[in-house]
């Protein structure tokens, strides 16, 4: 089946139809635009993210898929069968929120059962697939406690065992770690991925967290107003940022305003002239944005005399572990501010102590160039 125009490429090596196929989706909440012609394509077994800032409409767009919300224009196909107008409950999908939802007055173990016990389906087999979950989400020494009796982690392990318990064809996870503290956000963050990835059920996570979309996912979908600014796996987001939003929004990223030279492949930034990544020519003079991460910033003697080497002044440092975060302004009286980090152990013998004059060099294979209006 050929691709439609806008629809980022299935997974290599996938068969049969996507598991979840989205054409053209768009949703309008009285004059608030929510989502604008949104296409998308989730080969079986992948985990996707859907990852923006509040409000971006990833929220929407995975209630869609859901039959929760009905959208104004598009299509929703699952595994080939258009879905579009199916109520929820004949979408064959399991559900999390961030809430939890589950059910005070039952215990763990009736609340995975209960939705086999709508399906009335033989007791003894909800027993076995109870004890199987159970299992899976090491909450089996739990089964006859109240959901109060639980930590935040805990119930968030039943509210999956519950989702999974039908055996759905699609996982949904709406914000499911948001309401934790880090460290169990952390250990559940690594369950969840090792769960999907041994049951191999095609699974769709809804965050704004980027840390939790970049250690999850095998490829991420970034939303913005209503649009996807860009999808792919955790390392083409992070290392080509197909936009200036996806630049600012997924890792840390030095963004210097700068004037494009005449010379193709550079651009001004205050008083320096620096080369960049090969790029379609801007007009001479036109303004650009040039990004580039804190770690990727060459520091000490070794950059003299390369290409964009020049000496920047220590303005702050920020201990931050097994890295220190500097502070650096470039030269001239309004020269641009960036950050760097370096690793701890050798900050001592670079002298770089607030105030110092410090060597660096911005390589240009890692200088990324777009629109100022990007």
């Amino acid at each position: 089946m050929a691709e439609r125009p806008g629809t980022p490429p299935r997974p290599p090596g996938a068969a049969g139809p996507p598991a979840v196929e989205l054409e053209g989706i768009a949703k309008r909440f009285g004059a608030v635009v929510a989502l604008r012609g949104v296409s998308l394509s989730i080969g079986e077994g992948e985990l996707v993210c859907f990852l923006g800032p509040s409000g971006c409409g990833k929220t929407t767009l995975l209630r869609i898929i859901a039959g929760l919300e009905r959208q104004n224009a598009g299509s929703v196909r699952m595994a080939g069968r258009d879905v579009s107008r199916l109520p929820p409950a004949e979408r064959n999908y399991g559900i999390v929120f961030q809430s939890y939802a589950l059910f005070p007055n039952l215990s763990v173990a009736r609340n995975v059962a209960y939705g086999l016990e709508t399906r009335r389906i033989p007791k003894a087999a909800i027993a076995r697939r109870v004890d199987e979950l159970l299992e899976l989400v090491h909450l089996a020494a739990h089964r006859h406690r109240y959901p109060a009796q639980l930590s935040g982690g805990e119930q968030q392990r039943v509210a999956l065992a519950r989702a999974l318990a039908p055996s759905p064809s699609l996982l949904l996870l709406d914000e499911p770690l948001s309401a934790l503290d880090a460290r169990v956000r952390l250990a559940l963050r690594q369950e969840i991925r090792a769960l999907q990835r041994r049951l191999g059920v095609t699974t769709i996570i809804v965050t704004h967290d980027q840390e939790e979309a970049l250690t999850m996912a095998d490829r991420i979908v970034v939303m913005n107003h209503g649009v996807v600014e860009q999808v792919g796996t955790p390392v083409e987001i992070y290392t080509e940022p197909s936009s200036l939003f996806v630049a600012r929004f997924v890792g840390q990223m030095n963004l210097l305003p700068a004037t494009a030279c005449a010379r193709a492949g550079w651009a001004r930034v205050g008083a320096v002239d620096l080369r960049h990544r090969p790029v379609p020519a801007a007009a001479p003079g036109a303004p650009v944005v040039l990004g580039i991460r804190p770690e990727e910033i060459a520091v000490g003697p070794a950059t003299r005399g390369g290409e964009n080497a020049l000496v920047a002044r220590v303005c702050a440092l920020q201990f931050q572990g097994a890295f220190t975060r500097l502070e650096l302004a470039l030269p001239g009286e309004d020269g641009a501010r960036l950050e760097c980090d370096v690793a701890t152990q050798v900050l001592e013998e670079l002298g770089a102590a607030e105030g110092a004059a410090l060597p660096v060099a911005l390589r240009p294979g890692s200088l990324r160039v777009y629109p100022a209006h990007g």
